[in-house]
């Protein structure tokens, strides 16, 4: 062999070498990229499913407090009116911010509850106030797991050089699951 044929053919093996590793690196990541964003949805899913949950018991809870509480009319259409939302948002981001609202005003109803000794008492409101505390505990470890699988996401998608594989395929970051500035405030408890 002479010089030149192995010169080129050295050349040939070292482009073959980069181009496979750039085919591992670029199939390797995309990879990674969608399995990663079908965890976020999944995560999501898991979300939904305990905030379906809680929207299907809501109207439950409601008509046991107003038989009680017919005076607390506002706080029951406030409740009612924020399950509304819950079912009426579109994307994960409003989806996130009805159910805070939701979150908020079953706050509140639950304060009402406080005032009315026999409604403590009702064996119905008895169990459906479990179940929702049941529910409420659920949805606080998917959200957990949700903003985990976002965190994990949005790491690999936003470091280098992945982004710039994440950028030609149009990964987008996902929206955390964030508490409402309303929920950080002290509550006020009243007797």
């Amino acid at each position: 062999m002479t010089k030149g044929k192995i010169t080129f053919f050295a050349t040939i093996g070292v482009i073959l070498l980069l181009v496979i590793s750039f085919y591992g690196f670029f199939k390797g990541t995309y990879n990674r990229f969608v399995s990663m964003d079908e965890a976020v949805k999944g995560s999501w899913a898991q979300v939904e499913n305990q905030l379906q949950r809680r929207y299907d018991l809501i109207p439950n809870l409601v008509e046991t407090v107003k038989g009680y509480a017919k005076q607390e009319k506002d706080v029951l259409v406030e409740v009612t009116n924020a399950r509304a939302k819950v079912g009426g948002a579109g994307t994960v981001p409003d989806k996130i911010n009805a159910n805070n609202e939701l979150s908020g005003a079953l706050s509140r109803l639950l304060v009402v509850v406080e005032k009315y000794p026999d409604l403590k008492s009702n064996q119905n409101f008895i169990r459906l106030q479990d179940e929702l505390a049941g529910t409420e505990n659920r949805i606080a470890v998917e959200r957990m797991r949700y903003n985990e699988a976002v965190k994990g996401y949005n790491v690999a998608i936003r470091s280098f050089p992945a982004n710039l594989l994440a950028g030609m395929f149009g990964f987008q970051k996902a929206a955390f699951f964030e508490a409402p500035a309303t929920a950080k405030a002290t509550p006020q408890v009243k007797f």
